[in-house]
């Protein structure tokens, strides 16, 4: 799944909440919750003491607490958790089973010259995360992914510049008093390699970038792994054979009309964001030979595109238009759109008009 670009990039100079070295885990009487996240880490890490960032009276913070571990293998990285996602005081949520929204997150963070405390624009970015989830409603789920909205790192030049979630591999799901929860974690990938996993799937290209990244530790100096001919033959191969399992885009700008014609069907005039042609041109032959639907959606406006099963057609249902592709249609639309501002028309579809804006 892919959602819109929340603003989670984080300067050093903005954090929200200090980070200290605390004797033992950081709790409180009443807290089972915080109290199952500490019993979970307990495990892998019984004998430190983490940095955490608590949440200062009078601050912005969303999330009540981070703690970072500072690791030596499989290379030196700092280990983040997060308190807050789930339930940690009183069961609130109407769902029994489930903790909040069912999950913290963890992050991975190289840490090539060994420092000695977390760097706080690392604190800052999962805070943002926080306030994206909670603002939106939106919760995570392994295999989700999305855009940053440039480097996570916001005063760098890095490439990593989208995210992806995946459970941790140190860290079960738990089952706490308020409920269960995962623990999810986020792994930094350069935006090359997040049009990788729309052109396929997250958790399958992931498994091919497996071994060039332990433990899915984020390396901020590293460069996009599609420079390595074997992976980059792997992914085309993967999205060959299965398609993408991306079925929806979101785009700035989406609008249709439909009109009439004296004994004829209607001539329908679709408009498109230049932005959005090249994800819309690369998606759609990876969707509708499979047999699937692919919808963009706009903040007034949307389209989904179907595999023709008679002819192509255009139809609105719900206000929602629909149009039917056939193998020549599509050819022509792929062959033909260009991110450039014009009206294109579409081989054996009369009746449609692409409008690019």
């Amino acid at each position: 799944m892919q959602y819109s670009s929340p603003s989670v990039t984080a300067a050093a100079e903005s954090d929200p909440a200090a980070a200290h070295r605390v004797e033992g885990r950081p709790g409180d009487a009443g807290a089972p919750g915080w109290d199952a996240i500490n019993h979970a880490l307990s495990r892998v890490y019984p004998r430190q003491s983490p940095w955490h960032s608590s949440q200062p009276p009078g601050s912005d913070a969303i999330l009540p607490g981070i703690s970072a571990y500072k690791r030596i293998t499989p290379l030196p990285h700092w280990h983040f958790v997060t308190y807050g996602f789930s339930e940690l005081f009183d069961k609130r949520s109407d769902e029994a089973g489930i903790s909040g929204y069912g999950f913290e997150l963890t992050f991975r963070l190289a840490n090539p010259d060994d420092a000695e405390e977390p760097p706080r624009w690392a604190l800052n970015f999962l805070q943002n995360l926080a306030r994206y989830v909670f603002d939106s409603g939106h919760g995570f789920h392994a295999g989700h992914y999305l855009s940053a909205g440039g480097p996570i790192a916001a005063d760098s030049d890095s490439q990593i510049r989208a995210l992806a979630f995946v459970q941790d591999p140190e860290l079960a799901p738990v089952d706490s008093d308020n409920g269960r929860f995962e623990f999810l974690q986020i792994v930094g990938l350069t935006n090359e390699e997040e049009f990788a996993l729309k052109r396929w799937s997250t958790l399958k290209v992931l498994e091919v970038f497996h071994d060039s990244l332990p433990l899915w530790i984020t390396d901020l100096e590293r460069g996009s792994l599609l420079s390595d001919p074997e992976i980059a033959a792997r992914l085309a191969e993967g999205s060959a054979r299965d398609g993408s399992s991306v079925g929806t885009i979101y785009a700035d700008h989406v609008g249709w009309e439909q009109r009439k014609r004296l004994l004829r069907a209607p001539t329908t005039l679709l408009a498109l964001s230049a932005r959005q042609i090249g994800e819309l041109l690369a998606l759609l032959p990876l969707r509708l030979p499979f047999g699937h639907a692919f919808s963009v959606i706009g903040p007034d406006a949307r389209v989904v595109f179907e595999p023709a099963l008679r002819g192509n057609e255009a139809l609105v249902a719900d206000g929602v238009l629909h149009l039917r592709l056939d193998e020549r249609a599509l050819r022509s639309m792929v062959s033909r759109l260009r991110a450039q501002a014009g009206t294109y028309e579409v081989d054996g579809f009369a009746a449609l008009q692409v409008q690019v804006r």
